[in-house]
């Protein structure tokens, strides 16, 4: 048994205050009491092993995920790292969501939403201060596909520390050296076919000393990573036994609808008594910027909302489609400008006369998740209770602390699953509503945002604007590559909205993140313009990969046809020392039956590099009569180092794929006085079901530390999509979304 093990392993010391792998607290054991108070509890017949890990009498094993569900799978790849390392059978794993701590802090996530890796404190000043907010804040927040990255080590720290622990219980019984113990399926084996239960063990191994070197799980025998478990949410969301927000059941709970104007608006009038007629009204709240009705069923409270057409007052100009277009132009052209890379003497080679100019632009495009904002509250004495589906909960918890003057102390988050909405659950106006609406009517309040209410107060993923500029080399290689990006200050607005500031200035270039190409060449630059034009805007799947993505694909493949090479070997040319770049933009190519992109051929290549993995994508498309694009097949090759779940990790691909296509087709977001002028689904020009794709996804092996998937799929369906109307037609759209003879400017 012992020899099926390497004899590797993690420092007592680290295990407990967060060096070894686990950058950061640590998973807390003999500190709790030093530091951090246990917030996990043992239900009853339940063991307590660690911030991570309960285990039952009945068996089960239950892993504390601090990780927000909202379709990524997390609930089933984060438990499989720590079952994997416990050696626990994965029928017996069950799962719930991870109380608010600083021990299960996101400083992954902190770290690049301040524009920093996440190297040690000794290195970086600036990094330390935003680990430690992120640490003493319990920055708990899910985004930027950091689960996996951030809690892999943490989590097979937490199943190795238990997994010697019943070795050593188990040891104890039978009078042998816990070393030569193992775990499998459930149990603690030893030489000569015993076996112990862990539940048999789980009280009395928890209660022993942690060894100094617990030792990390070797070998490939009996693992569960790398293994298409089954996914632990989807039988109760097929059964219709899982719980979103919108299920929450409370006695004598009413339901509530609100109405708000365009942002900068104030509600000036409404016909209450026009309301107050439909059967089931109950009350109406009225705030300055929003109005609510409380009725005995949602359908009620929305019909008697519709019935008072609420009035808004502007406090100012609003935004539109003109001004947002003119305000991104006039960034570019005359705004201060960041420079984030310059390298290789750029500004020289770019002074040349024989330099290619090409401009591009990105219409801001909306969140459109099924499930709407929602929240239910409650007040009980001076005690609140909401149930969300949230992203962020400690920042959720602080702002209803902060719409109800009750301290944070006495408000408890309940993260619910959630129903889509990568970004857009990060916001918390539903929560502060469902709070204030508690609070004032004294009983339990479940407020949903109607779909129209959810288009219209969106904050939509950022339109942007780029500058691309390059100059041949020798050989039609490239010498030279200057990108200037206009975009607003999306994440600065963001913290600013949920009131997290960090310590530092959120670092340059988040906004424009993967503006730097993949590619070898020789000088560069890059420029960032912060852009005001008075659309706030919110972070959304894929994040600021989708833009960049978008015009360096792009720009890549107008050069390629340039020089008259086809677009594969001129990216490969380009490559330089990036192996595992070329090897998906190979494996795609031969897997999507890449024909070089001929002129009616309706294929198109694209490739990015983002959150540590890789991927290229091969898309195949038509132009239907009337004139919009439709997607015949998607074909993709992905490199995220090494996988935890693959079946997973394609669903997430294929997932972040359709996002893209979908963000890339569908008709252009306009705006009028301050808000978008489509207010249904429909008026979107989403793709539906039947005109979706077939998406293939290969994964290639790799032993590299794991990377991010569930964002990498967006990025490069935009410029695929692009440079395959391009080959169909010859026509070289330089908009997103891709309009069939739109802006070839």
């Amino acid at each position: 048994m012992a020899g099926s093990r390497e004899r590797r392993g993690i420092s007592r010391r680290g295990l407990l205050i967060g060096g070894g792998a686990a950058v950061g607290l640590a998973i807390a054991w003999q500190v709790w009491p030093r530091s951090y108070a246990p917030n996990l509890r043992a239900g009853e017949g339940e063991t307590l092993f660690n911030a991570f890990l309960k285990i039952g009498v009945d068996g089960r094993v239950i892993v504390a995920v601090p990780q927000a569900e909202i379709g990524q799978g997390v609930y089933t790849t984060l438990p499989q790292i720590l079952a994997d390392e416990l050696g626990a059978d994965w029928r017996t794993v069950g799962v719930e969501p991870a109380p608010l701590s600083p021990l299960y802090a996101n400083q992954l996530l902190a770290a690049e939403i301040a524009g920093n890796p996440l190297p040690s404190p000794l290195e970086s000043v600036g990094a330390w201060a935003v680990d430690e907010y992120a640490t003493r804040g319990a920055l708990v927040m899910t985004g930027g596909s950091t689960s996996v990255r951030a809690f892999e080590p943490r989590l097979r720290e937490a199943g190795a520390a238990a997994r010697a622990l019943l070795q050593m219980a188990a040891a104890a019984r039978w009078e042998v050296n816990w070393e030569e113990l193992d775990t499998r399926g459930g149990f603690v084996v030893g030489a000569g076919g015993r076996s112990l239960r862990f539940a048999e063990l789980a009280a009395e191994a928890a209660a022993l000393e942690l060894p100094e070197h617990p030792p990390v799980r070797g070998g490939l025998e009996n693992r569960l990573v790398g293994q298409p478990l089954p996914r632990i949410d989807t039988p109760a969301k097929v059964d219709g036994s899982a719980r979103f927000a919108a299920d929450i059941r409370l006695p004598e709970m009413v339901y509530a609808v609100v109405r708000s104007g365009p942002r900068g608006t104030t509600l000036s009038a409404l016909d209450q008594a026009a309301g107050d007629r439909t059967v089931g009204a109950l009350h109406v709240l009225r705030n300055p910027t929003w109005v609510a009705v409380v009725a005995t069923n949602t359908w009620a409270a929305e019909q008697s909302l519709n019935a008072m057409q609420p009035r808004w007052r502007p406090g100012g100009p609003l935004p539109t489609t003109q001004s947002i277009d003119r305000a991104l132009t006039a960034a570019l052209e005359t705004g201060e400008a960041i420079t984030l890379l310059n390298s290789g003497d750029a500004d020289t080679q770019l002074a040349a006369n024989d330099v290619i100019r090409a401009t591009y632009s990105i219409g801001p495009s909306p969140s459109a998740p099924m499930e709407t904002l929602c929240a239910t509250a409650r007040l009980i004495g001076d005690q609140m209770e909401i149930w969300a589906p949230v992203q962020a909960p400690g920042l959720a918890r602080a702002a209803a602390a902060r719409a109800t003057g009750l301290g944070e102390g006495q408000i408890t988050i309940h993260p619910t699953l959630i129903g889509s909405g990568y970004g857009r659950k990060l916001e918390t106006e539903a929560v502060e509503q469902a709070a204030i609406l508690a609070q004032r009517l004294g009983k339990p309040v479940q407020l949903s945002w109607p779909r129209v209410e959810d288009i219209q107060k969106d904050y939509p993923r950022p339109p942007a604007r780029a500058a691309m500029t390059a100059r041949f080399g020798n050989g039609a290689t490239l010498a030279a590559w200057h990108a200037k990006i206009a975009a607003p200050a999306t994440t600065a607005q963001t913290l600013d909205r949920l009131q997290a500031p960090f310590p530092l200035d959120a670092g340059e270039g988040v906004d424009v993140a993967g503006a730097i190409p993949p590619y070898g060449i020789p000088a560069q630059k890059i420029e960032h313009v912060t852009a005001d034009i008075g659309l706030e805007t919110g972070l959304a799947r894929g994040g600021a990969h989708a833009l960049t993505c978008f015009f360096t694909e792009c720009f890549i493949d107008e050069l390629a046809r340039r020089a008259e090479i086809e677009p594969l070997s001129f990216r490969m040319q380009l490559l330089g020392n990036n192996p595992r770049f070329a090897r998906v933009l190979s494996e795609a190519a031969a897997l999507g039956g890449w024909d070089g992109g001929p002129r009616g051929s309706g294929i198109g290549l694209a490739a990015h590099s983002a959150f540590g993995s890789h991927i290229a994508l091969v898309v195949e498309i038509e132009v239907q009569p009337d004139q919009r694009i439709r997607v015949l097949r998607a074909v993709a090759a992905v490199d995220c180092g090494r996988v935890v779940n693959p079946d997973v990790v394609k669903q997430q691909i294929e997932g972040g794929i359709l996002h893209g296509i979908a963000a890339a087709t569908a008709l252009p977001l306009s705006y009028e006085n301050g808000a978008p002028t489509a207010t249904s689904f429909g008026e979107l020009g989403l793709p539906i079901l039947a005109s979706s794709p077939e998406v293939t996804v290969e994964l290639i092996p790799s032993e590299e530390d794991p990377g991010g998937v569930t964002e990498l799929g967006v990025p490069p369906a935009g410029p695929a999509i692009a440079n395959a109307l391009f080959s169909l037609t010859g026509q070289r759209v330089r908009t997103l979304p891709v309009i069939v003879g739109g802006n070839t400017q």
